[in-house]
């Protein structure tokens, strides 16, 4: 049985509550990325301002742009999103989130895998690489919001 190719990628995997934070930052840039023509900017922005310090900010957003770049000239396929505002989490979604993170915790070998079901295989490594800065900044915020008392740390997992 074949399923229906206009649904592929926005199967739902998760919920957006269920997700880490910086994995929602993500699955929220990746859900205004469409509209960033029409927005001038600034739904990416607007994501990345609530999250950190502008600075680091402008260079998430940066790699950010390079990743989603490749993704949409070069990908085997156009990614799936849900609306901006939906609670559920589509495969391509979380695919997306899981490559960036797992690009950040220098897991390259993995993120490389990942990002092979992507692209091809010549831009697996620029892929990879603005994926590994936009995760590791987001996870300095996301520390640093944690020692600030704004974030979780500490909380129970199970």
């Amino acid at each position: 049985m074949k399923h229906a190719t206009d649904m592929r990628g926005g199967f739902t995997v998760a919920t957006y509550d269920g997700l880490s934070g910086t994995e929602q930052a993500l699955v929220a840039v990746l859900r205004r990325w469409p509209d960033e023509a029409r927005n001038a900017g600034d739904g990416i922005g607007t994501v990345l301002r609530a999250w950190m310090a502008p600075a680091a900010a402008m260079r998430c957003r940066q790699a950010l742009e390079t990743v989603l770049g490749i993704l949409a000239r070069h990908g085997r396929r156009k990614l799936v999103r849900h609306r901006p505002n939906c609670p559920c989490v589509g495969a391509d979604e979380a695919v997306f989130a899981h490559l960036v993170m797992t690009a950040a915790t220098g897991e390259r070998e993995d993120a490389m895998l990942i990002g092979s079901l992507m692209v091809e295989g010549a831009l697996l490594l620029p892929l990879v690489d603005a994926a590994r800065t936009a995760g590791l900044v987001l996870c300095r915020a996301d520390l640093a919001g944690r020692r600030d008392g704004s974030g979780h740390a500490g909380a129970t997992v199970h």
